[in-house]
């Protein structure tokens, strides 16, 4: 059967800020210039972008130095401050240059925490696209702390493509993507296709992080495997090199990783809850038969039944992880008990699950073993 070509009328594109930095931390306006171009030429296409960019805190560097006495966290904060006012300048001039309105979006892991907020962001970059407003979304690094800051911007682009249904998301680096070994060593290859069942990639991947940026290649792997799984086509690419975007869309033989996309699509709320991991407030231990009912090929709801015991506080509507006796973590949804009532009724027969399918996931390295 032939496979399904790679669909690019709505596309997310994340900018590393090794793509759009100097060596000194300063902005490196050029290869802006290059990507701007590349963007406009989709956007005069009828491409609707969403354009996520790093690069704030890198261009802050190069502009301000803080007192001895200023602590690291604060020092970042200034320069995502000082950074980002730069980055958006370039941006909006560039864009400018060739009548596209440019619009700018700090986002914090909090944005994303329920299902109203999450709503929130999503009808505000659908107003944009409507509007033909081109939305660029950061991280706001100002104001973000440790405990609620994205991986990188590459987790933050996974979030941005899932909830606005795009076909493709392409995550500009400085290299050409996955590779068997370290690129430029001899014997080493690029990997061209990732398939939903192809081998555990961890093998290959060199854990060291870019210069500017908090990710590396081990975390670009973990969100593009998660998002190819939620029905979106993923490249890893080059962002050095001239019109890499036009060249993917227009399936130029050029080099990139390309994360093929699953053929099931999930639900807008299934997508939120894949990403909600990070907002468990607490979990419910299930038995051997809850577990096997969860991962059938039947769309099963967690049962009052199938739970052992309550771990943690929380209240209904909460998202909560499900965990098997073993410790291994099945999936998470949202719950239709507090925890109080979920310790009062686990282990009875109960009219309402304790979380309804439709609130349901199952996380990945489960769903290989269904």
């Amino acid at each position: 059967m032939k496979k399904a070509a790679p669909e690019f009328n709505r596309i997310a594109i994340k900018v590393g800020s090794n793509v759009i930095t100097q060596p000194d931390g300063s902005l490196n306006e050029g290869r802006i210039l290059r990507i701007v171009e590349d963007v406009a030429i989709l956007y005069k296409q009828g491409t609707e972008v969403i354009l996520i960019t790093s690069g704030a805190v890198a261009a802050g560097r190069s502009e301000f130095t803080p007192s001895k006495k200023t602590n690291i966290i604060a020092a970042k904060q200034i320069w995502a401050a000082i950074g980002q006012v730069k980055l958006m300048s370039s941006y909006q001039f560039l864009f400018g240059k060739y009548g596209i309105q440019a619009g700018q979006l700090l986002a914090t892991k909090e944005s994303f925490r329920d299902r109203r907020h999450y709503l929130n962001m999503k009808n505000c970059i659908l107003a944009m696209l409507e509007n033909s407003v081109l939305p660029i979304v950061n991280e706001n690094d100002a104001v973000s702390i440790n405990e609620l800051m994205f991986t990188d911007n590459d987790e933050l682009s996974g979030l941005i493509s899932s909830m606005m249904d795009c076909k493709s998301l392409i995550i500009l680096s400085n290299v050409d993507g996955v590779y068997t070994g370290i690129p430029g060593q001899e014997g080493t290859e690029l990997i061209t296709r990732i398939e939903e069942d192809s081998e555990d990639l961890d093998k290959y991947i060199s854990t060291i992080k870019s210069g500017f940026g908090r990710g590396g290649m081990l975390t670009k792997c973990s969100i593009a495997r998660k998002i190819a799984a939620q029905g979106i086509d993923v490249f890893i690419a080059n962002g050095t090199r001239d019109a890499i975007i036009t060249d993917i869309v227009k399936g130029k033989e050029v080099p990139y990783t390309h994360f093929v996309a699953n053929k099931k699509k999930e639900t807008g709320v299934k997508k939120w809850l894949a990403h909600s991991d990070t907002f468990a407030k607490g979990a419910v231990i299930i038995n051997a038969g809850a577990r096997e009912a969860l991962l059938g090929d039947k769309a099963t709801s967690l049962l009052m039944i199938g739970i052992l015991r309550v771990d943690g506080f929380f209240k209904s509507g909460d998202i909560v992880r499900i965990i098997d006796e073993e410790g291994s973590i099945i999936g998470l949804g949202k719950s239709q008990y507090d925890s109080k009532k979920a310790e009062q009724h686990a282990g009875e027969k109960v009219n309402k699950p304790f979380i309804h399918y439709n609130y349901l996931v199952i996380s990945e390295k489960n769903k290989n073993i269904i």
